[in-house]
């Protein structure tokens, strides 16, 4: 009985969609880092680009939780950041790792497919978002604008989306280093960790004009101020502004999860290719890498844009005010006040987490539990599981010391570990979420585990890059 294929539905319109050709010769490594460099240079640049059109770009940010995991900036032709393309690719590992969209990655025609089908639904998703954004009022009244100006700025947001998806294939076609999301990503986080830290503008407040960067200010108190013990103290404490607290909670904040990704557990295997050498394979704490803490973001960020959009409308229902009671604060931004939103949000800092210890705790939970849940979860609809593994060593002719040179056997040793490494793995980023949350780490926990992740990764894969061509070496010779 023959069957169609969902993923052979993108070959009518295959040559509409826009590809990056694979390299013609191997890229050196000096190569790819201009490339990277390029890369990153005209994302930053596109992010410092304001959209034409806009009526209006202050006021509250609806989207202010995603822009730190979504590497966008308002108001700019990054506002969608590398939300279609990263939305996209979550939908479709989902769909194919249920099982629902069939898709063989050891044939190289399903492959392709795939990509541009990920590509594909992309562009329709940043198509989407851009009409959502602009009729939604998020540049204005639509009457204001006019409807030159709503079609000027959607083709501005899609087209923005379609170059972040060729960036992105650039570099993962091999020209660049690493991965165009995960870059941009790290790239919008350390640029505001840095920021915050160094920054030379000023601020007002309640102690009149003071440097926004907490380092700036710190030597601007210490130099200015006679009472030195007063200047330490403003430099550690001030409020709504970067200082020297939030900044050491970002080093400590680091340093703890450098170490986190570092604990693991290797297993032995062997290789019918090359009988007596031994490989190991390693079962990290961090099985799931920081997925689990973008998938809780991403679905925490969806239920707060959702619950105040609603409340904002129609803030006298009952339903509504269960789901979330909003209220907006001094730095113009909405806050949660009642409901199920407000059980679910980060505390400000330490003080306001033991101020509602009820609130602290539930989120406290919440945040474990949902991690250590999408941890175990995606690992199962990945092809990351330990039945997958074990077939994928079963297939590459390796077995485990000491057991059983079948599937089964393989998978009952890895079943041990694997489970337990990733819901575990879940629960700790959970835990040192909160940790972030309470300290104040500049930057956001999300965004911080986001990058330690990202660049832990890209030196491990390296490492692994430079042993296999050592081995390979080692066969020819």
């Amino acid at each position: 009985m023959s069957e169609i294929r969902f993923i052979y539905l993108i070959k009518p319109i295959a040559h509409l969609i826009p590809k990056v050709p694979s390299p013609s010769h191997p890229i050196k490594k000096q190569e790819k880092l201009i490339w990277t460099g390029m890369v990153l240079f005209i994302f930053l640049i596109c992010s410092q680009i304001p959209l034409y059109g806009v009526y209006k770009s202050e006021g509250a940010d609806p989207l202010h939780w995603m822009r730190v995991i979504l590497a966008s900036n308002r108001g700019s032709l990054m506002e969608l950041g590398t939300s279609p393309i990263f939305t996209s690719s979550m939908i479709l590992q989902v769909l194919s790792g249920l099982r629902i969209i069939e898709v063989d990655r050891s044939v190289k025609e399903d492959r392709q497919l795939y990509k541009l089908f990920v590509k594909a639904l992309a562009i329709l998703i940043a198509f989407g978002e851009a009409i959502a954004y602009v009729f939604g009022g998020m540049y204005g009244e639509v009457s204001i604008i006019g409807k030159l100006n709503c079609f000027l700025l959607i083709a501005q947001l899609v087209i923005a989306g379609i170059l972040v998806i060729i960036l992105d294939e650039v570099l993962e076609k091999g020209y660049g280093i690493g991965s165009g999301v995960s870059l941009f990503i790290v790239t919008n986080i350390c640029e505001n960790i840095l920021w915050k830290a160094l920054s030379p503008f000023t601020v007002s407040n309640d102690n009149g004009v003071e440097y926004e960067g907490a380092i700036i200010a710190t030597v601007h108190f210490l130099t200015t101020r006679k009472n030195k013990v007063e200047a330490i103290y403003r430099s550690f404490y001030r409020k709504r502004v970067p200082n020297l607290s939030s900044l050491i909670s970002t080093i400590i904040f680091f340093i703890i999860i450098i170490y986190l990704q570092g604990v693991r557990k290797e297993i032995k295997i062997n290789s019918r290719h090359v009988p007596g050498h031994y490989y190991t394979q390693p079962i990290k704490l961090f099985y799931c890498s920081n997925t689990p803490i973008i998938l809780e973001s991403a679905l925490i960020s969806n239920l707060h844009l959702i619950s105040q959009v609603l409340f904002n409308r129609y803030k006298n229902f009952f339903l509504i005010k269960l789901l979330g009671k909003w209220e907006l604060g001094k730095d113009g931004e909405y806050y949660p006040i009642g409901g199920l939103s407000y059980y679910i949000y980060p505390p400000k800092d330490f003080n306001a987490f033991i101020k509602d210890p009820i609130q602290s705790l539930l989120y406290t939970l919440f945040m474990i539990c949902a991690c250590g849940f999408f941890a175990k979860t995606w690992t199962d609809i990945s092809g990351n599981s330990a039945r997958d593994l074990a077939k994928q060593l079963k297939d590459n002719q390796f077995f485990l010391e000491g057991i059983r040179e079948n599937e089964e056997s393989i998978y009952s040793q890895l079943n041990r570990y694997i489970p337990t490494a990733a819901t575990l793995g879940g629960m700790c980023i959970g835990a040192i979420q909160v940790f972030a949350d309470i300290s104040g780490c500049i930057g956001s926990g999300t965004g911080i585990l986001i990058s330690v992740s990202f660049i832990y990764d890209f030196f491990e894969d390296s490492k692994e890059e430079k042993m296999k061509r050592r081995v390979s070496s080692v066969h020819n010779d």
